[in-house]
Formats: structure tokens, sequence, C-alpha cells
């Protein structure tokens, strides 16, 4: 395994002077591949207006673009914000190691960086994407820093217990977010029309929709939170750190997850996804599993002589995971609503993806030529000012 100081590959060396410690790149690295995936579940929601009323869009019914959709729904929905959400916990540790080595307190640093977020957050939702996870991160980091010196396996039965808490809840209760097809096909239409229109439009379409997303995001929050815990417990052992050490538990997740997780996956994504309560309970169990695996093949793949290109590529687009998470809502409205080309409702799901991958594409090449410059994203920089309450040393 090699790390790196942002800039220049080293074999595991120390950093001395202003770096205390070297960044590692498979935790950046992951934290990529974490960012694509998310970058596929949420551009459906740019795209068109109906999957946020938990509707298909009726102009695209062709096999090729239902199968579009299904292989979504089957491989990316419910998986990728677990393995960002994980990453958060894990990375919980490293900021609490960081606070001891300056001799500082931990929480204060914590809260101011729990409000950057938050106030982000706020704007993000506003301004460009109604389904912000931002605040929801901020919200649950207030719970987290409670968990901050619980025993690890305290931590991990807490993220169990959370897990299927949740999904019986969604199986007894029903889903909360759950609406009759006709009046969703009525809204998807409204919501596409709006994001047609000019800033103030589409502003005012993601107010609209803030109470569905608040009830979407109260139903992602507790898996959020329980990934969190996983990273907590992870980060703890240092797994991330020493890949050589923990190969067996990577390859045990991956015999594990994928049979469970991918059978899940394929009952909630054939049986309607989040628009029925039973696959949707199935999803919640399974999906934590799925990605897990998703995570463990990507650590695996990386670690390799096979992985030292795509580690390169990958860690420079998650170090400044931030600015290429927001910056992927800044080009989707462009691409997508009035403020740009207004290509909302017009692109096949089929071809919805293909737009995610040039994206992305792009998003790398930028992000190398950035990180070969500076130390840190541009959003990472205001983080960082915010959560030291000092500008950072260049």
């Amino acid at each position: 395994m090699w790390r790196y100081d942002g800039r220049t590959p080293t074999a595991d060396s120390k950093v001395t002077g202003v770096r205390a410690v070297d960044r590692i790149a498979e935790i950046d690295a992951l934290r990529g591949f974490a960012l694509f995936g998310i970058l596929l579940a949420n551009i459906v929601f740019f795209a068109s207006g109906y999957p946020a009323h938990l509707a298909a869009d009726p102009a695209y019914a062709s096999r090729l673009d239902s199968a579009a959709t299904w292989l979504i729904a089957f491989l990316i929905d419910t998986k990728f914000y677990l393995l960002f959400s994980f990453l958060f916990g894990y990375s919980f540790t490293l900021q609490i190691d960081s606070a001891a080595r300056a001799d500082a307190r931990f929480t204060p640093r914590f809260l101011r960086r729990l409000g950057g977020l938050f106030v982000l957050g706020i704007l993000h939702a506003v301004l460009l994407f109604h389904g912000d996870i931002l605040t929801t991160y901020a919200l649950l980091g207030l719970i987290l820093l409670t968990f901050r010196k619980v025993s690890t396996t305290v931590a991990l039965a807490s993220a169990l217990m959370l897990t299927v808490a949740v999904a019986v809840t969604v199986l007894l209760a029903g889903n909360p977010v759950a609406v009759d097809s006709t009046a969703a096909l009525i809204e998807g239409a409204r919501t596409t029309d709006a994001f047609r229109g000019g800033p103030g439009s589409v502003i005012a379409e993601h107010l609209r929709l803030v109470p569905a997303q608040l009830a979407s995001n109260a139903g992602q929050a507790p898996l959020a939170l329980s990934a969190f815990l996983v990273g907590l417990a992870a980060g703890r052992g240092r797994v991330l750190s020493d890949l050589d050490r923990y190969a067996h538990l990577l390859r045990r997740i991956q015999w594990i997850g994928y049979p469970v997780g991918l059978a899940g996956a394929l009952v909630f994504a054939s049986g309607g996804g989040t628009r029925n309560t039973g696959t949707l309970a199935v999803g919640l169990l399974t999906a934590p599993l799925l990605a897990a695996a998703y995570g463990a093949s990507a650590l695996l793949l990386l670690r390799s002589r096979m992985g030292s290109r795509p580690v390169r590529g990958l860690a420079a687009a998650g170090r400044m995971a931030l600015s290429n998470y927001v910056g992927q809502s800044v080009i989707c409205v462009l691409v997508f609503t009035g403020c740009g080309f207004g290509l909302v409702g017009r692109i096949a799901p089929s071809l919805v993806i293909l737009v995610a991958f040039a994206i992305f594409g792009c998003q790398l090449a930028m992000s190398a030529w950035w990180m070969g410059r500076h130390r840190y994203g541009p959003l990472e920089w205001v983080l960082r000012v915010i959560t030291y309450a000092r500008r950072p040393s260049p």
C-alpha cells in the first residue's frame, strides 16, 4: 500500500513539518468511487421530474429505458450513500486523532464543521438539488458525537439494531413517502415543467419538494447513522490503514455481501423499489451488505498492482469529494434545467447513464489538475477555515 501527501506519491513514508501523517490513497480513492455511485443515483432526479415523486417518466417506456432504470435500482439505489456514510464515520476517528496530535479540543472543531456542512447543505438543497444529504449528515453528526466514547461492540450492535428497526418499521407502518400512481404522474409532470424554467422556477420547485424530501431523508437517516457507526468501529481498528492485515476480512465481506446483497437488490428492483413497502424493507436490510461488498472489492482492487492507476485518479477526486459532490449538482443544473440547456425530460434513461460517465470523467481530469496545484478543494478549503477558525497553512 502506498501513501501520498496530496501531490507526490511516496513509499510508506512519514511526512514531517506541516503534515503530521500521510494521507492514505486508498481511503481517498474509495471516497472517489462512492462519489461516482452517488452521481449515478442522483442524476436521474435532474434528468426528469418524475423520480422525485417515485414515478417513471411515461415518455420513456422502451425495453432499453426500462432496463436502464431497473439496473440503477438493482446496483446503485440505496447503496452508495451508505458507503459514503461509512467513510464519514471513519473520517470522524481521523479527525479525533488530528485534534489530539494538535493538543486541541475536538468537540468545538467538530461542531463548527457540522455547522458549516449544514449551511452548505441548505444552500445546496435550495439552489441546486432538493435531494441534498449534507444537512442530514450535519444533524446525524451530532448523534455520532455522543457515540464518541462508546465501545466498538456497542457501536456495531447499535448499527445492526438501527438497520433492523428501520426495515421492520417500514414493513409494519408502510412507506411514508409513497403516493398513488395517478398523483405521482401529475406531480412528476409539474416538477419537470418547473425545472424547465429559469432559476426562480427551479428554486421554487425545490422549496415545494421540501416536505417530501424531509420524509425521504427521515427514512435514510437511521441507515446513514448505522453506516457512521460501522465506520467509527472500522476507524478505531484502522482497517483502511492496514489493508494487508485485513484482506481476509474484506474477502469475507465479499463472500457474504454479494450473495445476500444481490438477492435483496433483485427483490428490491424487481418488486417496485421504493414504491413498494415489502421490497423497500428487503432493500433496506440487504443494501448495507451489498454496499460493504462494493467497498471491499474496490479496496482489494485498489491495493493490487492493477489498481495503482485507478488509485491515483480516484484519490484526487476523493480528496475534494465535497467540491465534486456540489459540482455534480452545478453541472446537472446547467445540463438539465432551464438555467442552462433545459434537457430535463428530453434524454432517455439509457443515455442519462452515459451523461453521468461523461460528467465523472471530466471531474476526474479536473480533480487531478486541481490537486496537482492545491492542497485542498475549493469547498474543502472553506470548510477547513470554518472547522479550525483560521486560514489553512499553504
